[in-house]
């Protein structure tokens, strides 16, 4: 019988304080169901800033104690599903987003799910990019609220973060400590009016821990290629930290110089934006699986560094 974590478990930070509410062997599988960030507070076009309690706000279901997992280690997490609610809701208002000081009042919008697409309004049906926006593990030191990202993952609001994406987290505390939620079924880059939109869901992942090996930054790895993840305060702090995780990480795979592969990485990679709207912004380096297959990169694989 597949393990099953429900949506009752949650938390609103990620922290090493937290109570388990699952323990699993590495290797293990486990569905996870969700909320979606407002907690389903939202239920019509009505709804107003006021009629939303604001501190139960990105529940993430968890915290998954992973048997193996120490300090330094490596949490690998494939996401083998993702199956959304049958309706999202969007917000935007005063204060919120890139255009939050333009915009003068909160806004709720239901966003029906049919026929795989989003239903914006009876002239636009949006193609799903179904994906986590907070995924992640417990942080090193103190607590993080869900509706920020950092090293530990967290709110990092990537639309790569989908089915058949595997993330690789570093390890802070005993047992990661993992949790997820903030589904989106669809996001573009940027998230610049502090929505995506917001949907319950069903997540089925495969947890397992690496050992003899390292991170400092969550990264990810997809049919495409391979992305480093960094938030930072500044937008240009988490792009610029993004490029030299990459490199530092490729490299030593290569036999290429630092200027020779620098090069590679200014023809053939990509600096992308996550998100801009949350207390750290999320930027991310893309390089195309062509790079890993032309110099035979697996990563983190049992003795090889």
């Amino acid at each position: 019988m597949a393990n099953h974590l429900s949506k009752e478990s949650y938390i609103y930070a990620m922290d090493k304080a937290n109570k388990p509410a699952m323990t699993l062997q590495s290797g293990s599988q486990v569905v996870i169901d969700t909320y979606d960030c407002f907690q389903n507070q939202i239920t019509s076009n009505d709804t107003t800033f006021q009629a939303i309690d604001w501190d139960q706000i990105n529940p993430a279901t968890g915290p998954i104690f992973v048997e193996g997992a120490q300090p330094g280690d490596i949490l690998k997490v494939k996401i083998d599903n993702i199956e959304l609610g049958e309706r999202g809701v969007m917000v935007v208002g005063p204060g919120l987003g890139v255009m939050g000081d333009e915009i003068k009042n909160f806004t709720a919008k239901i966003i029906p799910i049919q026929d795989n697409k989003a239903i914006f309004n009876d002239k636009l049906a949006l193609p799903l990019n179904p994906m986590i926006g907070v995924i992640g593990v417990a942080p090193e030191k103190e607590a993080v609220n869900n509706g920020t990202p950092g090293a530990h993952g967290g709110n990092m609001d990537t639309k790569l973060i989908t089915t058949g994406a595997i993330l690789y987290f570093p390890v802070f505390q005993e047992g990661a400590l993992f949790a997820l939620g903030d589904l989106h079924a669809a996001m573009g880059d940027g998230e610049i009016g502090v929505s995506g939109i917001e949907i319950p869901a069903k997540v089925t992942v495969m947890l397992e821990v690496i050992k003899g090996h390292s991170l400092n930054f969550p990264v990810l790895e997809n049919e495409e290629g391979v992305a480093s993840l960094v938030s930072m305060k500044s937008l240009d702090d988490a792009a610029n930290l993004a490029v030299k995780e990459m490199i530092h990480l490729l490299r030593p795979h290569t036999d290429l110089s630092l200027e020779e592969f620098t090069m590679l990485m200014s023809a053939a990679g990509d600096s992308q934006i996550s998100q801009i709207v949350d207390p750290l912004k999320t930027a991310r380096f893309f390089v195309p699986r062509a790079i890993l297959e032309a110099y035979n990169i697996e990563l983190f694989q049992e003795g090889a560094n």
